[in-house]
């Protein structure tokens, strides 16, 4: 089990990673890009990386563009 300290080491991570995800999709038409981000999120990011940053996302998600805010609000654990 992690505790909260590793947890919040591995935030620049999770947010440099979803930051390249959006990097790729910003050019597409913001429907499609959200859907696409959050799809690979759920296929590729284990369930522990994936409620970190929803976690980070409702505590305001602070170093998230907009577009990976929106695709986030789709993730489920």
């Amino acid at each position: 089990m992690t505790n909260d300290k590793q947890t919040h080491n591995n935030l620049p991570n999770l947010l440099r990673m979803i930051e390249q995800i959006t990097g790729y999709f910003k050019s597409y038409p913001q429907d499609y890009a959200v859907d696409h981000i959050a799809d690979h999120i759920q296929k590729f990011w284990e369930p522990r990386m994936r409620r970190e940053i929803l976690e980070h996302a409702a505590a305001g998600g602070e170093g998230l563009s907009e577009l990976a805010k929106l695709a986030v609000k789709k993730v489920r654990v």
